[in-house]
C-alpha cells in the first residue's frame, strides 16, 4: 500500500484525446477566464474607488468578487495547461493545494451569501436600527470570519484527514483535483473522512442555506405588509442575491451527487461540465447580475466609461 506522501503524482483520467478540438476548448476557457478577471476586477475597482459605495452591502459584494477571482485562479490556469498537455498528471503537493483553494472558495462563497442575506435582513426589516447594528467593527469581524473560517476547515480536511491516507491507486477520474476522489483511492479506513464530509455538508452548507431562507422569509413578510417603495427596494437588492444563491446551490448539488454516486452511465463530457459548473458559472454571472441590478454600480460604471472615452477623444 502507498501513503499519499509517497505518491509523487496523480493522473487525471477524465481528459481524453480530442485532437485539434483541444485548441477550441483552450480558446473558450481562456475567453471565460479573461471575462471573469475583467468583470470582477472592474466591480472591485468601482466599489473601492467610489466613496458612495463604501456601505456594508457593497463591501460584502467586493469580498464576493475577490473570492470569485481567487477560486477562478485556482482552476482556470490549471485547466489551460492540462488541455494542451499530453500527460495529464499533477504533483501531490499541487493537488492538495488546488483542493484547498477550490474547497475554501466554495465554503467562502456560501458564507458570503449568508452574511449578505443577514445584511439585507437588517436593512429591510430594521431600517432605523441598521446603522447602529451594522457598524464598521461588525463589518470587519464578518469579513474576517468569511475569509478565515473556510481556511481553517479546509486546512483540517487536507492536512488531518486526507493527506495521511494510504492509497492503492493514483488515478483521479476528473479534470481537476478533488478531495473525495482521493479518499476513494484509499486502502485504509476512510470512516472519519466520510463522517466529516456528511456532517460538514448537513451542518455547515445546509446551515447557510437555512439561515438565508429564514432571512428571506422575514424580508418577504415585511415586503407584503409594507409600502410599494419598500417592496421595490427589497426586489432590487434581493433578486441578484437569490439568483446567485440558487445558481451556486444547484451547481454544488450537482457536484455532490456526482462525487457520491456512480455517474459512469453519463457521457464523459456531461460529467465534466457538471463538475465544472459550480466553479465557472458563479464567477461569470456574479458581476453581471449585481452590475446590472444595482443602480449605483451601473451608474458609476457608465460614468467612468464616459469619462474614459471623453479623455481619449
Amino acid at each position: 500500500m502507498l501513503n499519499s506522501t509517497e505518491v509523487s503524482y496523480f493522473t487525471l483520467s477524465a481528459y481524453s484525446d480530442t485532437g485539434l478540438l483541444k485548441y477550441l476548448y483552450f480558446i473558450l476557457i481562456m475567453i471565460s477566464y479573461i471575462s471573469i478577471v475583467g468583470s470582477n476586477v472592474l466591480m472591485i475597482v468601482v466599489i473601492c474607488m467610489n466613496r458612495s459605495l463604501h456601505e456594508p452591502m457593497y463591501m460584502f459584494l467586493c469580498s464576493l468578487f475577490v473570492n470569485d477571482l481567487y477560486g477562478s485562479t485556482g482552476l482556470f490556469p490549471f485547466l489551460l495547461v492540462q488541455i494542451l498537455s499530453d500527460s495529464h498528471t499533477v504533483s501531490v503537493p499541487f493537488c492538495f493545494l488546488q483542493i484547498f483553494c477550490l474547497y475554501s472558495y466554495g465554503g467562502r462563497e456560501f458564507l458570503t451569501l449568508a452574511v449578505m442575506s443577514y445584511d439585507r435582513y437588517l436593512a429591510i426589516c430594521y431600517p432605523l436600527q441598521y446603522n447602529s447594528q451594522m457598524t464598521y467593527n461588525k463589518i470587519a469581524v464578518l469579513t474576517a470570519l468569511i475569509w478565515i473560517y473556510p481556511f481553517l476547515t479546509n486546512t483540517f480536511i487536507v492536512s488531518c484527514l486526507t493527506a495521511p491516507l494510504k492509497l492503492c491507486r493514483n488515478t483521479i477520474n476528473k479534470v481537476y483535483c478533488d478531495n473525495y476522489y482521493i479518499v476513494k483511492l484509499a486502502c485504509s479506513d476512510t470512516t472519519a473522512n466520510n463522517v466529516y464530509g456528511l456532517v460538514n455538508m448537513f451542518t455547515v452548507v445546509l446551515g447557510y442555506i437555512l439561515l438565508i431562507l429564514y432571512t428571506y422569509m422575514r424580508i418577504l413578510k415585511v415586503c407584503f405588509s409594507g409600502s410599494k417603495q419598500t417592496r421595490q427596494k427589497a426586489v432590487s437588492t434581493c433578486t441578484p442575491h437569490l439568483a446567485c444563491l440558487l445558481n451556486f446551490s444547484f451547481g454544488a448539488f450537482f457536484e455532490i451527487v456526482q462525487s457520491r454516486f456512480d455517474m459512469s452511465s453519463l457521457p464523459n463530457m456531461l460529467r465534466i461540465i457538471l463538475s465544472l459548473y459550480w466553479l465557472t458559472c458563479q464567477p461569470l454571472i456574479n458581476p453581471l447580475l449585481y452590475g446590472l441590478k444595482m443602480s449605483k454600480i451601473l451608474a458609476l460604471v457608465y460614468k467612468s466609461h464616459f469619462y474614459t472615452n471623453y479623455s481619449l477623444n
